[in-house]
């Protein structure tokens, strides 16, 4: 299984990004998927999510209204459009596929994160 990240990049303060995250080798729709993100020296936080078939999305307080969470099947890829990005932006996004099933627990993937860095 593989979850690669890309889109990231350098951007002014008011700008927008989008990242994408193209998952090979496991069976897509039924998994829910998920942005962290990780600023330097803090902790890994979550951002985004959005369930299985897309129809439920949440997100951080501080990225709602800004940030849109949403994924193609078909393709087997979550995206996340960023937009009005602020220098507290600035860190490194991870892709996450999630998914619990009552037969075999819980089953993790993670990408290896894109950088998004938000600078004048």
């Amino acid at each position: 299984v593989q979850l690669v990240e890309s889109g990231g990049g350098l951007v002014q303060p008011g700008g927008s990004l989008r990242l994408s995250c193209a998952a090979t080798g496991l069976a897509f729709s039924p998994y829910e998927m998920k942005w962290y993100r990780q600023r330097p020296g803090e902790e890994r936080e979550l951002v985004a999510r959005i369930k299985s078939g897309g129809g439920i999305r949440a997100y951080v307080p501080a990225v709602k209204g800004r940030f849109s969470i949403s994924r193609d099947d078909a393709k087997n890829t979550v995206f996340l459009q960023m937009n009005s990005l602020n220098t507290e932006d600035t860190a490194v996004y991870y892709c996450n596929a999630n998914r619990y099933e009552e037969l075999t627990g819980e089953t993790d993937y993670w990408g290896q994160g894109t950088q998004v860095t938000v600078s004048s």
